[in-house]
């Protein structure tokens, strides 16, 4: 019978198409994985792979066989998490994407409530960008995701936890910095600095802004918060940050202005995300609940 084993290692050489990078990943030589996948072969009766010394291919049927393998391990991980569920509250393994925009500046204020509250939780942290940690948490590679709202989250849970509006950080010398507040035809006048496409934050900058953002040849992009903040420092334009990274971003920079945003809020939601089936839902709501407290 073809073993979970088997599928695990498939999956891996699959993500990889490298035998020796899927055999580190699944923490066993290289050997022992190569035999599995030959094994699986020959249970299967028809290729995976095609292999050589220089790449790894995955045939038609193979792509098949692994389509059902993944589903395979997403509802065997599922099973696993409803068997913990019986055990101590968040007393297990928990696998969490966080995007860049919201990791560094929210789990330093809500990681030591975390640990104290549960100390047996081994919180596994993974920061990427909203598409990759969507896909990861379909997949069954991430338990859970913390994401900005709106974004498309089709077919999943979404458990929102915190409202935030958006603030203008802008140098002392800008002629914006004298006001109390900006609207969105202050944005559309000034030199505008955006992270780089693919950030969901961008997205949600524009739309506080209320225009497409046609004007390419006059925005600078940069890869971090930080590194915009950085930009205005250097009297390069202004940007848009979230609330709660306000603070933390202005701490080194006595020369710039932060100013609130004069259009309807809230202008992005943070929410967990988990699969439809996940067991480990009732867990989502003690983290929800404990992240609310610690932003309050």
């Amino acid at each position: 019978m073809i073993s979970f084993k088997q599928l695990t290692y498939a999956l891996a050489v699959a993500e990889t198409r490298h035998f020796r990078q899927a055999a580190e990943k699944c923490n066993v030589s290289q050997s022992a994985l190569s035999t599995a996948i030959q094994e699986l072969e020959t249970q299967l009766g028809f290729q995976v792979f095609e292999r050589d010394n220089r790449k790894v291919l995955i045939t038609t049927m193979g792509r098949e066989f692994l389509s059902r393998a993944e589903q395979v391990k997403v509802q065997m991980d599922d099973l696993n998490q409803m068997a913990r569920t019986t055990q101590e509250p968040l007393s297990y393994p928990v696998s969490m994407g966080v995007i860049p925009t919201i990791g560094p500046y929210l789990l330093p204020k809500v990681l030591p409530e975390v640990r104290r509250q549960f100390p047996k939780l081994d919180l596994i942290i993974e920061e990427d960008q909203s598409e990759v940690l969507v896909s990861k948490v379909r997949q069954g590679d991430l338990d859970i995701g913390v994401l900005a709202l709106p974004y498309d989250v089709s077919g999943l849970h979404s458990f929102h936890f915190w409202d935030e509006n958006f603030f203008l950080i802008c140098h002392q010398s800008d002629e914006l910095a004298g006001l109390d507040s900006v609207t969105h035809e202050d944005l559309a006048e000034s030199e505008l600095l955006l992270l780089k496409d693919g950030h969901c934050l961008k997205d949600h900058a524009l739309a506080v802004c209320k225009f497409p953002f046609k004007q390419g040849s006059r925005s600078l992009e940069g890869t971090s918060l930080y590194t915009l903040i950085q930009m205005v420092a250097g009297k390069m334009g202004s940007t848009l940050v979230p609330e709660l990274a306000v603070d933390q971003l202005m701490l080194q920079s006595p020369d710039l202005t932060a100013l609130p945003i004069n259009e309807p809020g809230p202008h992005r939601q943070l929410a967990f995300i988990c699969r439809l089936n996940y067991a480990g839902v009732n867990n989502i709501e003690k983290l929800r609940e404990l992240f609310t407290q610690q932003l309050i």
